[in-house]
Order: C-alpha cells, then sequence, then structure tokens
C-alpha cells in the first residue's frame, strides 16, 4: 500500500478510532467549527508551516488530510507541504466532507476549540443534589425571565402593552367609583362618576405609568394597592420603549459606520491592486531594454509581492468569510484588477534576467499567491456567483497555476 497516496472514505470510516491514522482538517477553523470529520484535528493550510511539529510530533505517523471536495486544492498543498515537511506517511482524501455528507455519514460540531491529536478529554459529571426549592430562586428565574420578554418583544408591542396598562387601570379606578368603593380624590373631593370622572382617571393612569404625577389626583383605599402595581409595570415598561428608541438609533448609526468602513475597505483594495498592477508593469518595463539588472529589481519586486499577497487574502477572505456582501459590479472590477495583476506578474517573472534568484521573502509570497489564488474559483467558493464573476474565477484559478 502507498501510503503517500489516496485514502478512501470507507477506509477512514472503519479507522476513525485507530490511533495509528490521524485524520487532518485543513478548511479554516471556523469550517471546522461547523462541521468535521469524527476525532478529526484542526490544522488550516495556512497554519501548516508553523503548527504543524506541535499537533503532528510524530512524523512517521501515518496521516490522512481533507477539505471541501474533489473540487478544493487545499488537501492537496497541504499534503504536499507536509511531506516538505518530513512526514513520509501522508494520504489525501479526495472526497473531503462533500462526500463524507453524501454517503449520510455524521459530522462533529465545535465551538472552534482545537484539541491536539490522541487528547480525550474526560467528561465531569457533577454529584446528583437533593431537590430544594428555594423561593428566592423562583422569584430570580420569572423576573429574569419577564425581562428578557420584554427586551425581546418589539417597540410596537412594548407601546401597545403600556397603553393598554394606562386604560384598564383608568378604567379599574372608574370602576371602583361607580361601586361606591373610595377611589381617587381631586382637590379632597371624589372624582365624579361621569365622563368627567373618566377622563379624570385616564389622566392619573398616564401620569402614574410615565411617573410624572402631579399630586393633584390623588388614590385611596384599594386604588392605592392598583397604583403602585401600575407605577411598577408601567415604568418598567416605559423604560424599555425609550431604551429601544435609543438602541434603535445606535444601530442604525452602527449599521452606518459599518457600511461606511465595509465600503473604504472595497475602495482601499481596488486601490491596491491598481498600484501592484502599476508596479509589476514599471518593473516588467525594465526587460524591454534587455539589460535588467537583478539588483535593480529584486528590492521592487520584494515589495510588490508582500502588498500583492495581502490584497489578495482579502479578497480570499471576502468571498470565503464575508460580513456582508459586495455589489456584483464591484466585485466583478475588483476581479478583473487581480486577474490583470495575476497575468502581469506572471508575464514578469518570465522576463527576468539569466540568474535571478528568488529571495525568501519573494518565494514565500509567490507561494502564497498560488496558493490563495488557486482557491478563487467557481466550485470553490461556498456560495453561488453570476456567470461573468465565475468566469473571472476561473480565469484567477488558472493563473494561479502558471504562476506556481
Amino acid at each position: 500500500m502507498d501510503l503517500s497516496e489516496a485514502i478512501s472514505r470507507q477506509e477512514i470510516r472503519r479507522r476513525l478510532r485507530d490511533p495509528s491514522l490521524t485524520v487532518v482538517d485543513v478548511l479554516p477553523a471556523s469550517s471546522y467549527a461547523d462541521g468535521h470529520l469524527p476525532a478529526a484535528v484542526s490544522l488550516p493550510l495556512e497554519e501548516i508551516a508553523a503548527r504543524a511539529s506541535a499537533f503532528l510530533p510524530d512524523r512517521a505517523a501515518e496521516i490522512a488530510v481533507y477539505c471541501g471536495g474533489p473540487t478544493c486544492p487545499r488537501a492537496e498543498h497541504a499534503a504536499r507541504l507536509l511531506r516538505e515537511l518530513g512526514y513520509s506517511k501522508v494520504r489525501h482524501y479526495h472526497g473531503g466532507l462533500a462526500e463524507w455528507t453524501e454517503a449520510g455519514e455524521a459530522l462533529e460540531r465545535s465551538g472552534g476549540e482545537r484539541s491536539a491529536p490522541g487528547t480525550i478529554r474526560p467528561i465531569a459529571v457533577p454529584p446528583r443534589e437533593p431537590l430544594r426549592f428555594e423561593p428566592s430562586a423562583v422569584w430570580r428565574r420569572w423576573t429574569a425571565g419577564l425581562l428578557d420578554l420584554v427586551e425581546r418583544w418589539p417597540t410596537g408591542r412594548l407601546f401597545g402593552v403600556w397603553l393598554a396598562i394606562v386604560l384598564l387601570s383608568a378604567c379599574a379606578y372608574w370602576l371602583l367609583g361607580l361601586l361606591g368603593v373610595s377611589s381617587l380624590t381631586e382637590g379632597g373631593a371624589p372624582v365624579g362618576r361621569g365622563l368627567r370622572g373618566l377622563v379624570t382617571a385616564i389622566y392619573f393612569s398616564f401620569v402614574t405609568t410615565s411617573s410624572v404625577g402631579y399630586g393633584d389626583v390623588l388614590p385611596l383605599g384599594l386604588a392605592r394597592i392598583l397604583a403602585v402595581f401600575e407605577a411598577v409595570a408601567g415604568l418598567m415598561i416605559f423604560g424599555a420603549l425609550v431604551a429601544k428608541f435609543v438602541s434603535r438609533r445606535q444601530e442604525e448609526l452602527v449599521l452606518q459606520i459599518h457600511r461606511t468602513t465595509f465600503e473604504d475597505r472595497l475602495n482601499r483594495v481596488q486601490t491596491s491592486l491598481h498600484l501592484c498592477l502599476s508596479d509589476f508593469l514599471a518593473i516588467a518595463s525594465l526587460c524591454d531594454g534587455g539589460s535588467i539588472s537583478s539588483e535593480r529589481v529584486a528590492a521592487r519586486l520584494d515589495s510588490a509581492a508582500l502588498v500583492f499577497v495581502g490584497e489578495l487574502n482579502t479578497v480570499h477572505d471576502l468571498l470565503y468569510a464575508p460580513q456582508r456582501m459586495p455589489d456584483d459590479r464591484v466585485l466583478e472590477g475588483i476581479l478583473a484588477n487581480l486577474t490583470s495583476s495575476l497575468r502581469t506578474l506572471r508575464d514578469l517573472l518570465t522576463c527576468l534576467p539569466p540568474g535571478f534568484s528568488y529571495s525568501p521573502v519573494l518565494g514565500d509570497s509567490l507561494k502564497r499567491v498560488s496558493s490563495l489564488a488557486e482557491e478563487i474559483c467557481s466550485d470553490c467558493v461556498p456560495r453561488a456567483y453570476a456567470p461573468m464573476l465565475a468566469n473571472w474565477m476561473d480565469r484567477i484559478r488558472e493563473m494561479a497555476r502558471l504562476i506556481a
């Protein structure tokens, strides 16, 4: 059996609990948290060089790497990189998450916490305590649940409940007066039982729920108890209403800030890609005379490549983990600039003077450019895009393969 080649789903399933095989998920940590193969270790492609020795200490152990599916290039890059780091038994599960889920196999989910291979966390079972009735605990749970309910209600419903408390309480004060029970007094005299008495009861109820009582109307007897409960309930809901209005305005401001920041980020990406393209063209123009100097081009090329890697990584995040989707026309402009920059970089690399050697910075930058750009394809990104955008993504992937 050639351990440097593929491994099947059936073999992985059979050996899930086999300590001699370590299954490695090379997708981003967020994808690992959403779902991964049982007992798989999270080691994103971008972190292999820095963290492989910590998570995979035995370089002679058998390792199976996987990513999203047959069209995802991350696992292939990871397998090649692990072999370069000295791991002798690296295998590639080509089917990845796509084949695993299509076959009905179960996935494990986590909060993104990563554990070293072979580590088993014991589950602590707390001792069972006898059930005890604690009135204070019941009261805390009840009040907490009530406050959560009020917080979840929309502004319109809160206002409706507050208005209902005002009107129902006013009717209660008025009915107490109709029944001959001491209720409200105004200027020392009982409030009348007619329409004027109802209006006075509504006025008193309103100022009570909003905690702005003027003292010209006073409750008596049972009306005092009702006034206390009305004041507490009304004040709580009235305070929630005020908080809702304030938080709504704050949310609008935050959204506006996020929108402005996002648009500035898109503008910066397009501007930086234009600058990278200009730098690549300027360096390539030195080839026209046929007497390009290695010393003249090395520093400029290293700097331009580093900037280009940063912007390419931003575009990669924009497609794989977008906080907000840009307009298709804006995204098409970014992808078009990226394609032009990759094509110019490829042409530039072919015209370098004989004997030109890549610096460590340039070599690492070109590897990252190839790796990131090859993951920008219509079949790789996690959502479907318009045909024109998909076409640009596929062209970017083709350029990446020519640079590698």
